[in-house]
């Protein structure tokens, strides 16, 4: 990423879908423990976007997504998406931050159809919101990259 080999549109589309193939298995595989460590991620993250904690935000938002690979029970899924994650910390980084008042109403959606084992509704809920967030990383992006 930082030599220019991956572009926002890549590192993007590479969340979307890791993400659905973890979602999925997730909602096969997650444990009462997991559910829990992940509801617990998300007060965390509304309680630093109320308080106006945007690098704590960002943060939460992220392991959320680590800590859902981690429900598949597979390493290497954990791994890539703890890359991925990263990378995408350096991204957000460099388009700085934004409000963002839809994330925590989505995740609780989620949430609700990850409990339920529901993997149709949870796959289609996390992505419309990724696909809505990357919208605005990329546009964000854009007027970045124009004003160089």
């Amino acid at each position: 990423y930082h030599l220019g080999a991956v572009s926002p549109q890549e590192l993007t589309d590479a969340r979307v879908w890791l993400t659905e193939m973890v979602v999925r298995v997730a909602c096969d595989r997650a444990t009462d423990e997991d559910l829990d460590q992940l509801d617990a991620n998300v007060e965390q993250a509304a309680q630093a976007s109320e308080a106006g904690r945007f690098d704590d935000r960002q943060r939460l938002n992220r392991a959320f997504h680590v800590i859902l690979a981690r429900c598949t029970r597979n390493p290497i899924i954990a791994i890539t998406m703890e890359s991925v994650m990263e990378v995408l910390g350096l991204f957000i980084e460099k388009i700085g931050p934004s409000e963002n008042a839809f994330t925590i109403p989505s995740r609780r959606r989620f949430m609700k159809h990850l409990r339920n084992r529901d993997a149709e509704p949870a796959c289609a809920e996390m992505t419309k919101h990724l696909r809505r967030l990357n919208s605005e990383y990329l546009a964000r992006w854009k007027a970045l990259d124009s004003e160089h």
